[in-house]
């Protein structure tokens, strides 16, 4: 079967297309990147304008069509928080569906956390212990904490950058006062976990994954998308520190310029810089390593747990006849399935 994610987010369109094989990686056939760009779309009263909603639209369909081409059997649309928390968000479900065909769903923000837990869990495997994941999106931060397949605490938080840079840094580059205004604000959003985060215990491993800390990592001098998943990538707390100042002093159009940045996220990474400097400091993290698998991959990788069809092993249920060290353990019939299974 050949399976196809789409991620409709704030800067892109994002499809990416998986032949899927119960056991195996998540590795992508095929993917395709359309533009949205709706950060710069949202009105004051918290709605989409007719222009985002007519881009992202035909994002949509370009992403369908491509997904045609590649012969996906099935598809899974979905919105990230650019669409989710818009005040008009089912008049642009409307129109995806009207122009594409397909209706994107949406997931709250503690299902993505979890979502991208389980992606980043599977790819470090049993052996990397309790970990901590950070995720910067556009319309959100998610923090999770967990050792097992499923997650102890996960948390979303209204820190993404594209919404930050809209609420607190109007200036091309921002103004000292805007700079410091957000820097407090994230201090007073992160104060309210970090204590429940340090209760939990401490992890063994800080991971990242997102847009935000790949672009962080590459400008610290972390190697290439090109030079592929595994090479190893890492983000050290006080790299993260000294670029703040870097990228805040430039334009958006400067930022842009430089190793990593691409133009669609040139001008919220300097809030995004800024959420990841804070975090990583709240929490003592001094490094972090990037997870190459993020959302996307989770989703598909659940998908792969719901079209597991393995047979069922003949266990025998026992039943226990009286106590102490001489007490004898009778096995029960056998299930006729257990039968056949033998």
């Amino acid at each position: 079967m050949r399976l196809g994610v789409l991620d409709i987010g704030s800067n892109s369109a994002q499809l990416q297309v998986v032949d899927v094989t119960p056991g195996a990686p998540p590795l992508p056939a095929h993917a395709v990147k359309k533009p949205t760009l709706l950060g710069e779309e949202v009105l004051p009263d918290g709605a989409l304008s007719q222009a985002g909603i007519d881009r992202v639209g035909d994002a949509v369909s370009e992403a369908v069509r491509a997904a045609v081409r590649c012969g996906v059997d099935q598809l899974y649309p979905f919105v990230t928080a650019a669409v989710r928390d818009a005040v008009n968000r089912d008049e642009v479900l409307d129109h995806i569906e009207e122009v594409s065909g397909v209706r994107p769903q949406f997931l709250s923000g503690e299902q993505e956390a979890r979502l991208t837990y389980l992606a980043a869990h599977r790819w470090y495997g049993w052996s990397a212990g309790r970990l901590l994941l950070m995720d910067i999106g556009g319309g959100s931060m998610e923090l999770v904490l967990g050792r097992d397949a499923e997650p102890e605490l996960a948390l979303s938080l209204p820190l993404g950058a594209g919404l930050l840079t809209r609420s607190f840094l109007a200036g091309d580059p921002p103004t000292s006062k805007q700079l410091k205004a957000l820097r407090a604000h994230i201090r007073d959003t992160l104060r309210e976990v970090s204590d429940r985060l340090r209760w939990e215990a401490t992890p063994r491993r800080a991971v990242a994954t997102s847009k935000t800390f790949k672009q962080l990592a590459r400008l610290a001098g972390a190697p290439p998308q090109r030079k592929g998943p595994f090479v190893r990538r890492t983000l050290k707390r006080r790299d993260v520190h000294a670029w703040v100042p870097k990228l805040a002093a430039r334009t958006a159009s400067e930022r842009a310029g430089l190793r990593g940045v691409s133009h669609p996220r040139a001008r919220q990474i300097v809030a995004g810089a800024m959420v990841a400097d804070a975090t990583m400091s709240t929490l003592d993290i001094d490094r972090a390593e990037v997870c190459p698998w993020a959302l996307r991959e989770g989703i598909m990788l659940r998908h792969l747990e719901a079209c597991a069809d393995a047979p069922g092993l003949p266990l025998q249920p026992l039943v226990q006849n009286g106590r102490g060290p001489e007490a004898t353990v009778t096995p029960l019939a056998p299930h006729p399935e257990h039968e056949r299974v033998r």
